[in-house]
């Protein structure tokens, strides 16, 4: 929603129509001295501070975490890791901020510490010998542009007093429910990184055997050679 939109919808502006509508009506009935529109703009400015200073004034700008919304489809693995790159600095540079101090401490630290484990994953992933899964690599993606920037904006549009106190129909808090999805999805990262590092620990042990192989047979090639030397004198 743009800011002409949130103007439009907000409670300030439909009192100040209300109020200026009654004075229109009025001035028609010849129940008021004034003209009609100088007595329908004043009642608008009245009716648009009073539920101004009631209910809250227009916010223009939006909300700091209504930026989390990011592209999901798929592409090149190159593009991919950029998408996850750009959410996650999103995603970082918003729980720095902690706009309206909306994230206790504890969380506020768990999702940056979940953007490092991304973090650390992607980097392991453009380096690895190794390849994920189409399912695997599907989960990393969409943790990084869909999970987590979903949890966080869905939490953060809650108001605080709400999210910390009131129990859901899953018997947790909004604060406990999104702690509780920020360590499921720092055990799916962690197992990421595990079936990569596994992949390339596989690499690394096949690359070993292959070397002794080689040095095996080379070694086996000298000692022929010398046999075959010695019987020669």
């Amino acid at each position: 929603m743009g800011k002409l939109g949130r103007f439009l919808q907000s409670p300030a502006n439909w009192f100040g129509l209300a109020l200026s509508s009654v004075a229109l009506v009025l001035s028609a009935l010849g129940l008021t001295r004034w003209g009609g529109l100088a007595l329908a703009a004043l009642g608008y400015a009245v009716g648009f501070c009073m539920a101004g200073l009631w209910l809250g004034f227009p916010k223009l700008s939006g909300d700091a975490w209504d930026a989390l919304n990011f592209d999901r489809e798929q592409g090149e693995q190159g593009d991919m890791h950029s998408r996850m790159a750009h959410a996650l600095d999103a995603v970082r540079q918003l729980a720095d901020n902690n706009p309206q101090g909306r994230l206790p401490a504890s969380l506020r630290t768990k999702v940056l510490s979940l953007c490092q484990q991304l973090y650390a994953l992607l980097e392991q992933w453009e380096r690895s010998k190794g390849e994920l899964s189409l399912d695997d690599s599907f989960y990393a993606q969409h943790i990084a542009t869909s999970y987590l920037p979903d949890a966080l904006r869905t939490y953060l549009s809650i108001p605080q007093q709400f999210a910390m106190t009131k129990v859901l129909s899953n018997g947790k808090t909004a604060q406990e429910t999104f702690n509780a999805t920020l360590d499921d999805l720092s055990r799916k990262v962690n197992q990421l990184g595990e079936a990569l590092s596994a992949q390339d620990a596989q690499a690394f042990l096949n690359h070993s055997r292959f070397l002794q192989e080689e040095f095996k047979a080379s070694s086996n090639a000298n000692l022929h050679a010398n046999a075959v030397q010695s019987q020669a004198r």
